[in-house]
């Protein structure tokens, strides 16, 4: 995986998140600020914008223009949370001109760990870590059972959205939503759902 793969991976999430705009809009409307949709849409298009005037000469730096461009581009927690997922995801990769499976692994792990530094947040606080953690998780199965790249981003993006679906039951003990209490159950973490679009852009990618 080369700098255009990643460049491909960011405009694929651009895309699905403006198609899922409204819809992560209203996810946040019913917990949260109701601005998800809207703010990420911004944000990911600022993100092509820095990427077509910047043209970073590899993977890491794509994903440290992207992560830098979402933190002052998007606002309330979700910019700050992005940002320092794709920066440190970035800076994980180093100067490397080809990444392979494991080295997206150990990428995505460390991004992890950045947004949950940040955050404070762990699996089971219906946050958008419900949806990444077990992403993560699978990718990294994949990688030590020698899966064929396509197979192995199927199953991260495939534990992503089991993850974020299975926020709907939870109460909700970190963000906004936590104000909420008992009000939170039954409603689908915006922030989960917006990160099962980033794994499922990536596994389309993949799979071309």
């Amino acid at each position: 995986m080369d700098k255009t793969f990643f460049r491909e991976w960011i405009t694929e999430i651009a895309r699905l998140v403006d198609a899922r705009r409204e819809e992560l809009t209203r996810l946040d409307t019913a917990i949260g600020d109701g601005d998800h949709g809207t703010n990420l849409a911004r944000g990911f298009g600022a993100a092509l914008e820095a990427l077509r005037s910047a043209d970073p000469p590899t993977p890491g730096e794509v994903l440290v223009t992207v992560g830098r461009t979402l933190i002052s581009t998007v606002g309330g927690a979700s910019g700050p949370l992005y940002g320092t997922a794709f920066r440190r995801a970035g800076k994980a990769l180093g100067d490397a001109l080809e990444v392979d499976l494991a080295g997206l692994h150990e990428a995505l792990r460390a991004g992890l760990a950045g947004v949950q530094q940040l955050g404070g947040a762990v699996e089971g606080d219906k946050t958008m870590v419900d949806a990444f953690a077990p992403a993560v998780a699978a990718l990294g199965e994949a990688v030590v059972a020698g899966k064929a790249m396509g197979d192995a981003l199927a199953a991260a993006a495939q534990a992503a959205e089991q993850g974020s679906a299975a926020t709907v039951p939870l109460r909700a003990r970190k963000g906004r939503a936590s104000y909420l209490g008992e009000r939170s159950i039954g409603h689908q973490d915006p922030g989960s759902v917006s990160t099962a679009l980033v794994f499922a852009a990536l596994h389309r990618v993949g799979a071309r």
